[in-house]
């Protein structure tokens, strides 16, 4: 009987060696066709299928389109993301609200009877809401914004450009039988999203490396190598034409000096203006909103803006809130109420000849600063139409929840032709410490702020000068010291201390004159408005290149005061 010989079995050792090589092997074959060849697969974008999908700069953005054509329709979210970010849409009214530097429109869903200007338009096709947003027919983007639309037949891609935007354009290289690779990523090893026949256009969005970030006509967007793409002129959206503010057309390079008039029970007498040596423009207080409903009230004088003209001085209405902060809310809060208000004024400034208009909103709930942003948005165009200039007042910067947080300075400063910066206040009627009403390292800080934080371009900031101050009472109660003060202007001052022969002293600190007395027990002190203050804020203005200064209130200031003021413009 024969034996059958066994066959060796691999030892352990043998087969890891076996299996590391065929580890190996697939390992190099992986790292070949991963890192050494190009991707061959091919990959459908994210949005194929959707219908209406809108591109920015060949980014996909978060909300289709709606219609075709001429009835092409854009969701107002991507319209205030890209276009236009003060675009307003009130809901109680369904309106959406457009306003540019000339023209300002109120569109209303469901509706093709809108507002240009004030006045009636007829559109061809309304705005509508789907699913709670709303959608703005493309011809009012085209005329108010100059947006330029490329619209895909094909994948219903649409491509939205904005005004200014420059493009540069390109195509891919090769024949029309040649294939071209766009990729999902900047990689040879990135999917394939289109293979692209030569000559087929591109708009070119982004360069990194070697690689170009484009857009076929068709929406389809990716990376294309640059040296398979040959480029082509630049392509600009124009900007619809702006036509220069009478700002900027009577005031370039010649600075403001303007006078408050502040109006209460009498009538001023126009005689007064004859002593103003230098002023250019007085504002006086004579327009206050009375009423939720946006109604206004004034105490113009035709006899006041006459004499004025007649001293080459420009006239600008000022307008309050009555200081009233409910009032504020409910005449700011609606399109409706607010344009009460501005057909008002519109209507005053005509009747009164005036030449401009000062906005001073003060008590102002931090919740209804947005609106009276849009206040002034909506006023700006229709001023401009009346070659009226439009200045709003603002207060130093500061944690004040009804005097400073509501204003958004940097915006206003957009819309508006000047802001008037009120520099003073800084130790206020009821300040728990006496001081000065306006020291300069304050003011000047005040005005530096506004210019660094808020962008504010200097020839449109005006510095706004005290001239009062507080007399300043401290006297002692039961163990404390009580403080109160009294306004009082330049003459009251100066007759105080030549009838009690004082003596001031020069503070460094504050760059004012300061004095202190007693009277029947009590600690008077002083900081003293002077020529040697205002000196040093006409100074301060100059060194800023601002657009010139602002003096609270007429009634308070000297003939020193006036000489020293009409330095801004020398």
């Amino acid at each position: 009987m024969s034996r059958r010989r066994r066959r060796r079995r691999p030892s352990a050792g043998r087969r890891f060696t076996i299996f590391l090589g065929l580890c190996l092997i697939i390992a190099g074959a992986y790292l070949t066709v991963t890192e050494i060849l190009p991707n061959p697969l091919h990959e459908k974008p994210d949005w194929r299928g959707m219908d209406k999908p809108i591109f920015v700069e060949g980014k996909l953005q978060d909300e289709p389109a709606e219609g075709a054509g001429q009835q092409l329709m854009l969701p107002l979210p991507v319209l205030q993301k890209v276009v236009d970010p003060t675009i307003r849409y009130e809901s109680g009214t369904q309106s959406i609200i457009l306003t540019t530097p000339v023209r300002v429109m109120r569109l209303q869903t469901g509706q093709k009877k809108a507002q240009l200007n004030n006045k009636p338009v007829e559109l061809r096709f309304a705005p509508e809401e789907k699913d709670g947003v709303p959608y703005m027919p493309i011809q009012p983007l085209k005329e108010l914004y100059g947006v330029n639309i490329h619209e895909d037949a094909a994948t219903g891609a649409v491509i939205l450009m904005k005004a200014g935007d420059t493009i540069q354009m390109g195509a891919a290289k090769g024949q029309p039988d040649d294939k071209v690779k766009l990729r999902k990523g900047d990689s040879i090893h990135s999917p394939i999203l289109a293979d692209m026949k030569g000559g087929t256009p591109l708009r070119i969005w982004d360069s990194e490396g070697s690689w170009y970030f484009a857009q076929m006509d068709n929406g389809y967007s990716g990376y294309v190598r640059k040296d398979e793409v040959s480029l082509g002129d630049t392509k600009t959206i124009e900007i619809p034409p702006i036509p220069p503010t009478r700002a900027e057309r009577s005031w370039k390079g010649k600075p403001v000096n303007l006078a408050w008039e502040a109006v209460y029970q009498n009538k001023p007498d126009p005689a007064v203006l004859g002593g103003l040596d230098g002023v250019n423009v007085v504002s006086p207080t004579w327009f206050s909103i009375i009423d939720g409903k946006g109604n206004v009230r004034s105490n113009a004088d035709m006899a006041y803006v006459n004499k004025a003209h007649a001293l080459k001085m420009e006239v600008w209405g000022l307008i309050n809130n009555s200081f009233d902060a409910d009032i504020t809310t409910s005449a700011m809060a609606t399109y409706e109420t607010r344009l009460n208000t501005i057909s008002q004024l519109l209507e005053l400034a005509q009747m009164y000849h005036l030449d401009g208009i000062n906005i001073d909103f003060e008590n102002v709930k931090t919740k209804d600063g947005p609106n009276i942003t849009q206040f002034v948005r909506e006023l700006k165009p229709l001023a401009q139409d009346r070659g009226l200039i439009l200045s709003v007042d603002v207060t130093p910067k500061s944690s004040s929840e009804l005097w400073s947080k509501f204003l958004d300075r940097s915006a206003l400063s957009e819309a508006a032709d000047f802001i008037m910066l009120m520099a003073y206040d800084e130790h206020w009627a009821s300040s728990p410490e006496a001081g000065s009403v306006s020291s300069l390292p304050w003011a000047e800080a005040a005005a530096r702020k506004i210019l660094d934080e808020d962008d504010v371009p200097p020839q449109k900031l005006i510095l706004a000068v005290p001239l009062y101050t507080r007399i300043w009472s401290e006297a002692s109660k039961n163990g404390k010291v009580e403080v109160s003060s009294k306004a009082v202007g330049m003459k009251t001052v100066k007759d105080i201390l030549a009838e009690k022969k004082l003596k001031p002293k020069y503070l460094e600190d504050v760059k004012q004159h300061y004095v202190e007395y007693k009277e029947d027990g009590v600690l008077k002190k002083i900081w003293i408005e002077d020529a040697v203050s205002l000196q040093a804020r006409v100074d301060l203005a100059k060194s800023l290149k601002l657009g010139g200064v602002a003096a609270w209130t007429r009634s308070f200031g000297t003939e020193d005061a006036w000489k020293v003021l009409k330095g801004i413009q020398q």
